[in-house]
């Protein structure tokens, strides 16, 4: 295991036999590495190495990540699951569960034929839950109504699930994420790293501070900024006490009142901030896609860190294909499993 807190580049080594193996409709040559699927509209993926529990995960709890499943984002899926488990002492124990906005056959099947022994669920998410609710953002990717699924997770997941890390789609974790899914939350619903420095104020308009019946919802707390991408939330907490039907009325008041501009984020605020468990700050690493106007490059943090996260415009693998990285899209690059469609590539 790499030390705790170290950004770690590590090449993937794959080692390639004979064998042709159909999974799911899918063919999946091995000798080639090159995952087929009849259409262009999913990516094609390598098949990812297994990774197996240490003598010390014997009898060890489950750990429950859940994150979105987007065709537009999938690359970027891919490659976060990729360094959840190779950064794991217990990648066996590791469940993961999609949101999906529609169940696309094959879109799951290219998750599966990637990693055959991974333990996952896709639950379907209804997009017209929240297509009312929506208001226009600064940012047309924040409008999409998958982008709001973490409002729901707790009425999607099982009744089993009662602790679950939310992870946004453009993450690598470098640390081992039982770490983070075991954070204390003491009597909170939610645990995620503050950001108090922050100029808290611009999440929201004028219209809304100058309302002293709508600014006064944070009234006896000291509200800070904090990042929904990276979230550890108490399922059971967040049922019973009715987070969903409250955030869901903060965005009934954007739809008349305009009291924001981002998209998903100020809801959460709104009924959460200055009342959430603290995490260390390594456990965000954010701000590296740049801002969500023009996705100018942004350096890291000064600081240890378990997970790099590009939040803002910029993406990665949009930059590294467009030959225009910025310096930290190469510390995601290796984890990213992807591989053109065309030419298919024949031993």
């Amino acid at each position: 295991m790499p030390p705790a807190g170290c950004v770690v580049v590590i090449g993937l080594l794959v080692l390639l036999g004979d064998v042709a193996t159909t999974v799911a409709g899918i063919r999946v040559d091995a000798a080639a590495m090159m995952i087929r699927q009849p259409s262009d509209s999913v990516p094609t993926f390598r098949e990812a190495p297994a990774f197996r529990n240490g003598a010390e995960c014997a009898g060890g709890d489950k750990v429950n990540v859940a994150m979105t499943l987007d065709a537009n984002y999938l690359r970027g899926t891919m490659a976060g699951v990729l360094s959840i488990l190779q950064h794991t002492a217990c990648p066996e124990n590791v469940v993961f569960h999609f949101l999906a906005a529609r169940m696309d056959g094959e879109l799951i099947a290219m998750l599966r034929a990637t990693f055959p022994y991974l333990e996952l669920r896709v639950y379907r998410f209804d997009p017209s839950r929240v297509r009312g609710r929506i208001s226009r953002s600064i940012r047309h990717a924040l409008d999409q109504p998958l982008n709001y699924a973490r409002i729901y997770l707790a009425d999607t997941l099982p009744p089993d699930v009662r602790r679950v890390i939310y992870l946004d789609s453009d993450v690598i974790v470098v640390d081992d994420i039982r770490t983070l899914f075991s954070v204390d939350l003491a009597d909170h619903v939610v645990g995620a790293p503050e950001y108090c420095h922050a100029n808290f104020t611009t999440y929201f308009t004028d219209a809304f501070w100058n309302d002293p019946e709508l600014s006064g919802t944070f009234h006896g707390r000291r509200p800070c900024y904090f990042n929904t991408g990276v979230m550890v939330m108490d399922v059971e907490r967040w049922r019973t006490g009715g987070y969903t039907r409250r955030v869901e009325g903060w965005m009934a008041v954007q739809k008349q009142r305009r009291i924001y501009h981002l998209g998903s984020l100020p809801p959460f605020l709104l009924v959460l901030a200055g009342d959430i468990q603290a995490v260390d700050h390594r456990w965000n690493q954010h701000g590296l896609g740049g801002d969500n106007v023009k996705g100018r490059c942004r350096g890291l943090h000064p600081g240890p860190i378990s997970l790099l996260h590009w939040s803002g415009k910029g993406k990665p693998w949009h930059r590294l294909d467009a030959r225009r990285p910025c310096s930290v899209d190469y510390l995601w690059a290796p984890y990213d499993l992807y591989r053109p469609s065309s030419p298919v590539l024949e031993e």
